[in-house]
């Protein structure tokens, strides 16, 4: 069956290919996936048309927003759903021996084909509730899906809201690159993180393997052990560069290096601040140089920052300059980056005033050393002049948050509403095949979130509707939409006729969640204490919901 799918989108050039990471197979599910699907099986229930929500209940990082992705992994997976004879075996021998060979056969011929995937579009703002994928299809199959949907949707979504709410706080100007691979949760853990860290907002990675996958632009410099692994100028060889143009060539950049260490001491501006700096981390510029003319960028904390960092990657730039190189800049990866950082400014400041170099003043700052969200709201108060921010650990391990918590419910089956119950009134379930649809006011701000019934009338623009909460009686408004989107679009519709919504370049769906973060309302946005975004239903289905929790919760005896 599969492969009659895959032909369908080949016949119109629309080939969905496998899974990025290979360990995502049909596989990658927990065992009572496979226990309920043989039990449906075995009730001859395992075709009953069912319907499953995929959602969250709370906002991660203690904000009221959250981006949603994962999606084209998803719909990745659901495309090439399909177990090989090794699989099948492997299933066997994990189950019971009572499983009949009935059940193996099923599995041998299960694919996709008769699965619907509704979805909110990847890189969207999304909110608690609301699905953010629906699942259609025969009941055994949907399940088998539950557990690695669930896994690709949760860390993409988690870790791409955590590199929006850096962005929010480092503001649109600052570049923002991550620097997480070494100290993410393994090799998978670490292209996710780098996917969606560019998707949530940043700019570049460090990771080579993700740059190369999802073609995402890649920066780096040294570490502190080329700058250590030289003992003096002298180890360097080659000390030829030929200018930028190719019109001349300098025979010995080294001397042309000193020189400017020499006109520093010498200055009237630059006297005093520092004495001899350290010759080893000297060598080590003027290699790195040497080898990187148009992308020299040092890291200048090895030995001290003011007294030799600073001063040795400025006599390099200078060399370079004279040759018509440009610098790219600094990195500081230690001490106080708002002290550093201002002061590395002045001197850079100083030394175009004294030595009459355009633009040298402006030479990029970049920081690192385990950064967070905190941090950079930090420098800000503190007022700073870093133009970079390298962050890691904090950012792809989601170090303030462990997970996003999704869940996958069933809301129907043979057309037949259902609800999950809970003394926790967050862990009650929204019944039935639901539409989503998010309202604008005046200003061009979202407003609210609503799900109606699948038969209910699409809200109209300037026609008044009735929003309320899905569990608090007194909570509700009406709202009169400016302009009103519907959430939930077709982007896999099995062996149906139905259009599908294309799946769009990562540097599109990044472009996406961008936009749609300006668009919200700042109150939302803010780190402390932002406002609840609204997420509300019809009140046709509010009343549903209460009948459907009345009929199905047991009613109590008092003796």
């Amino acid at each position: 069956m599969v492969e009659k799918v895959i032909a369908k989108w080949n016949c119109s050039g629309r080939v969905v290919e496998g899974p990025t990471n290979p360990m995502v197979t049909p596989l990658l599910t927990d065992l009572y996936q496979f226990t309920m699907a043989y039990a449906y099986w075995k009730a001859n229930k395992h075709q009953e048309r069912a319907v499953f929500d995929l959602y969250f209940r709370k906002n991660p990082f203690g904000g009221e927003y959250t981006v949603f992705a994962g999606l084209e992994e998803c719909i990745r997976l659901i495309a090439n759903f399909k177990f090989t004879e090794d699989e099948i075996s492997f299933i066997r021998e994990s189950l019971p021996g009572s499983c009949e060979d009935g059940f193996f056969d099923y599995l041998r011929g299960l694919d996709c084909s008769e699965v619907e995937v509704y979805a909110i579009a990847e890189g969207t703002v999304v909110f608690p509730k609301v699905p953010l994928l629906r699942i259609e299809g025969p009941i055994a199959v949907a399940q088998l899906l539950e557990t690695p949907l669930v896994n690709l949707v949760n860390f993409a979504s988690l870790v791409a809201t955590n590199a929006a709410r850096h962005r929010f706080v480092a503001g649109k100007s600052k570049q923002l690159l991550e620097f997480g691979l070494r100290r993410a949760q393994g090799p998978d853990g670490g292209i996710s993180a780098s996917k969606y860290c560019y998707l949530g907002g940043f700019d570049a990675t460090s990771n080579v393997a993700a740059g190369r996958l999802f073609g995402i632009p890649l920066r780096g410099t040294h570490s502190h052990a080329f700058v250590s692994s030289y003992m003096s100028p002298d180890e360097i060889i080659d000390k030829s560069l030929q200018s930028a143009d190719g019109s001349s060539s300098c025979e010995d950049f080294v001397s042309l290096v000193q020189t400017w260490i020499n006109k520093f001491q010498w200055s009237n501006s630059l006297r005093g601040i520092f004495g001899e700096t350290n010759q080893s981390e000297l060598a080590a510029f003027t290699s790195y140089a040497l080898a990187f003319p148009r992308n020299f960028l040092a890291l200048v904390d090895t030995y001290d920052v003011m007294r030799s960092g600073i001063p040795n990657f400025c006599a390099v730039a200078l060399a370079l300059n004279d040759l018509g190189y440009k610098a790219v800049g600094i990195r500081l990866d230690s001490g106080d980056l708002a002290y550093l950082s201002c002061e590395a400014r002045k001197f850079f400041s100083a030394i175009e005033k004294e030595f009459g170099v355009p633009g040298f003043g402006k030479t990029g700052i970049t920081a690192s050393n385990d950064l967070n969200e905190e941090t950079l709201d930090a420098l800000n108060k503190q007022g700073h002049e870093v133009d970079s921010y390298g962050i890691g650990t904090y950012l792809v391990t989601c170090y303030a948050q462990a997970a996003l918590g999704c869940v996958f419910k069933l809301v129907e089956i043979n057309n037949q509403p259902r609800i999950k119950l809970s003394e926790d009134v967050s862990k009650v379930s929204i019944p039935c095949k639901k539409r989503s649809y998010r309202l604008y006011g005046r200003e061009g701000y979202p407003l609210v979130d609503i799900m109606t019934g699948g038969n209910e009338p699409s809200p109209k623009v300037g026609e008044r509707i009735l929003c309320r909460h899905p569990f608090n009686e007194s909570k509700r408004a009406y709202v009169v939409p400016q302009q009103v989107e519907e959430l939930l679009k077709c982007y896999w519709p099995g062996s149906s006729d139905k259009p599908r919504e294309d799946l769009p370049p990562l540097k599109d769906i990044r472009d996406r969640c961008i936009k749609q973060l300006e668009r919200m309302r700042p109150d939302h946005m803010r780190r402390l204490n932002p406002t609840p975004y609204k997420v509300s239903v019809s009140a046709k289905l509010y009343d549903f919901i209460h009948f459907l929790w009345l009929n199905e919760a047991p009613v109590g005896e008092l003796q």
